[in-house]
């Protein structure tokens, strides 16, 4: 079975080409959300969309997109405990190997002159720091990749 790559990330910069490097170089498949999985079909870049992964739509307006246990287990999974894999094959979930996310740009927002509360509490990231912190903490498993500058 191929490695699985989560692509997910605001800022577009780098991502074709690690995304075709992940896909014809490592073998990887690619698993991505909202404008991101956009970005790859629309440059011919073979993805899965979370939601076709996970089986749930994107819902409150593209609030909800990663927050589900097909996302979470595969990257919190502890390869080398049969307790986790036996759960992974139990609900039909694969590992994770590498988390590519960066955040919304709250700061840029924010600083925008006539920039509204509403339009600012859209941009307050909940999936990325969930998966950032996720990855980070199964470390041992899989990488995570929060920056252009960290994709070569």
């Amino acid at each position: 079975m191929s490695r699985l790559a989560l692509l997910s990330v605001s800022d577009k910069t780098g991502i074709l080409e690690l995304a075709r490097q992940l896909v014809e170089k490592f073998q990887f498949e690619i698993i991505s959300s909202g404008g991101t999985a956009k970005t790859l079909q629309d440059a011919g870049i073979a993805v899965t969309k979370v939601s076709e992964y996970t089986g749930s739509p994107e819902i409150l307006g593209g609030r909800v997109k990663t927050l589900h246990p097909r996302i979470h287990g595969g990257i919190l999974a502890r390869q080398d405990l049969t307790e986790d894999i036996a759960d992974l094959e139990a609900n039909n979930i694969r590992p994770l190997n590498l988390v590519v996310v960066n955040l919304y740009p709250f700061e840029q927002t924010i600083a925008q002159p006539n920039v509204t509360i509403p339009e600012a509490i859209e941009k307050i990231d909940i999936g990325g720091p969930t998966m950032i912190r996720a990855a980070a903490k199964n470390f041992k498993y899989l990488t995570v990749l929060c920056s252009p500058s960290q994709y070569d």
